[in-house]
């Protein structure tokens, strides 16, 4: 049975709860990243061969990207924001395989990341500053101003959601549109077209994820650097 979304269609439903191609498009990719993940590390070699360069040239740019930010908690945030880039970009790109639909062309998944991130902002941001000195940072410059910092938390978190959803659903809508009317006849274009958008938002959303979670991080450095100025 088709869901308000054509995109979207019931697999099976367990009592309550209904399986979606949603839910089993992103299974799969966990499984397929786990499984490529536990090869590219069982035979690591001093003297690389050319799947361990291009591993290592994956993982030593997003390190790069991470440090570029927060050079001095790196390794600290490393595992989720390349884990979350790595996923989104599959993810965005499992349209390219006939038969499947991007699920991040789903609200609920977008959703579920961008409060999968809202967590780790706070979380990172009480491991590093604790959690009296991190809470403290709402109440600055002016406790007066603790309401707008609460209603920002909120606001950005539904607009990362939004965003990567309405990118990627419209851009399988325009695929789509674009196919009916010329048929076949500009496959390629529209093939660059959703790799370029799709590489474009997995790296929008990482890396606001990533700047979220710097500012949770250095919040206790930004209120000393105030009260010595």
């Amino acid at each position: 049975m088709a869901s308000s979304s054509s995109f979207i269609t019931e697999i099976m439903r367990i009592g309550p709860l209904v399986i979606t191609n949603t839910v089993v498009v992103t299974w799969g990719i966990m499984l397929v990243l786990g499984l490529v993940a536990w090869a590219a590390s069982r035979h690591l070699s001093a003297t690389p061969g050319p799947w361990q360069v291009v591993v290592e040239g994956i993982v030593a740019s997003i390190e790069a990207a991470i440090r570029s930010v927060l050079p001095d908690h790196y390794r600290q945030v490393m595992p989720f924001i390349a884990t979350l880039w790595i996923f989104i970009v599959v993810a965005n790109l499992a349209s390219l395989i006939p038969g499947l639909r991007s699920p991040t062309g789903d609200l609920s998944l977008t959703a579920g990341l961008a409060i999968l991130v809202f967590l780790a902002v706070h979380w990172y941001g009480i491991r590093t500053n604790g959690l009296r000195s991190y809470l403290r940072h709402y109440l600055q410059p002016n406790p007066i101003l603790l309401p707008f910092h609460l209603i920002s938390e909120i606001t950005r978190t539904v607009a990362l959601a939004v965003r990567l959803f309405g990118n990627i659903f419209s851009l399988q809508m325009a695929a789509l549109l674009v196919l009916l009317v010329a048929g076949f006849l500009a496959p390629v274009p529209v093939l660059m077209l959703h790799i370029i958008e799709a590489v474009v938002q997995a790296y929008i959303f990482g890396m606001l994820a990533l700047i979220y979670v710097a500012g949770a991080i250095q919040s206790q450095q930004l209120k000393s650097k105030r009260e010595k100025e």
